[in-house]
């Protein structure tokens, strides 16, 4: 368990969101054409209608850089304003040097720390809550967080109860240290993050290589049925957990912010809140999952379509291979 809600008098606020989705589009329709499966199977199941999918030598580090600049642009700042990165990806370029190092030096940004988090789908989290931490122990001043995935190259396009789930993408937020006020949870800032993970649970959802087993990325692996009654059941916990730690209750959120893994996954979440969809960012339908990417590339979304503004109460939350889950409230 890693929860932190530290108290140092520097607060880590969003100053801006940015995101970056590859060109192509595939429908089910297309899918259909390459696996045993229909529209209406894979919509019913998962609530996805299309995915988006790199262009051929379109790298994770391609996304996360366009989708940094997106975010320098929306905040007015230059490269060299920014002293941290943090990448959150399990599709990294190369097996190293760290995605974070070739954003870094692609923006312009100045020398500070530059690595990535590997978390899979509750990466962005994790990184949130990294970052958060640096920026509240005065270690950084402004830090780019990112969540970017090619999830396409390590996808088995033969397997048609993964291929039909997941796409590529990445999104990005600016957080500054900026002093924390005396308004408490009415205050901008990350109000508080908690993430877990139980390594017992890692083979319900894994990729079948790697650099020191198979010496390639291997493909998805997935048992949908075990991941989707861990995922109901700690989305639920770990929300509730965020509002017990501030003494709120879900009545109090104005939006909910979840990883876009499945609508049906979503849905049990909101009822489990009593929350209503009208309050739930929802992308899944043309984005598809595309794990670390999705929750920042849902908040953009939501930023730039005016949905989410500033002083909006948000929940962020998210489930992986790992397992890895976790959430974070968010005073936008």
């Amino acid at each position: 368990m890693a929860n932190s809600n530290l108290r140092t008098g520097v607060a880590s606020v969003i100053l801006s969101t940015g995101s970056y989705l590859p060109q192509k589009i595939v429908t089910n329709k297309d899918l259909e054409k390459k696996v045993d499966t229909t529209d209406e199977w894979i919509f019913q199941r998962s609530g996805i209608r299309e995915r988006r999918i790199a262009a051929e030598g379109e790298t994770t580090g391609d996304m996360a850089i366009a989708a940094a600049r997106k975010a320098l642009e929306s905040a007015g700042l230059k490269g060299s304003d920014i002293d941290g990165v943090i990448v959150a990806t399990t599709t990294p370029d190369r097996t190293f040097p760290a995605v974070a190092v070739k954003v870094q030096a692609e923006i312009g940004a100045s020398v500070g720390i530059a690595f990535d988090v590997q978390a899979v789908c509750t990466g962005f989290v994790y990184a949130l809550g990294v970052a958060d931490n640096f920026i509240r122990l005065g270690q950084a001043r402004r830090i780019l967080v990112i969540g970017a995935e090619k999830m396409s190259s390590v996808i088995n396009w033969e397997d048609r109860t993964t291929c039909v789930l997941f796409g590529d993408g990445a999104g990005a937020v600016i957080l500054e240290a900026q002093p924390e006020g005396k308004e408490g949870i009415k205050g901008r800032g990350i109000h508080s993050t908690h993430l877990y993970a139980n390594g017992a649970q890692r083979d319900l959802l894994y990729t079948d290589g790697g650099p020191s087993t198979t010496g390639k990325a291997g493909c998805i692996v997935m048992q949908g049925r075990e991941v989707f009654k861990y995922a109901v059941q700690y989305m639920a916990d770990v929300v509730d957990e965020a509002l017990a730690a501030n003494n709120i209750t879900a009545a109090d959120l104005d939006w909910l912010v979840p990883h876009q893994a499945n609508i049906r996954i979503i849905e049990a979440t909101a009822k489990k809140l009593d929350l209503s969809m009208d309050k739930v960012v929802v992308t899944v339908e043309r984005h598809g999952n595309t794990s670390a990417a999705s929750i920042p590339l849902a908040l953009d979304e939501a930023v730039r379509s005016k949905k989410i503004k500033k002083g909006d109460l948000l929940l962020l939350e998210g489930m992986g291979g790992g397992l890895t889950w976790g959430a974070a409230l968010v005073r936008y």
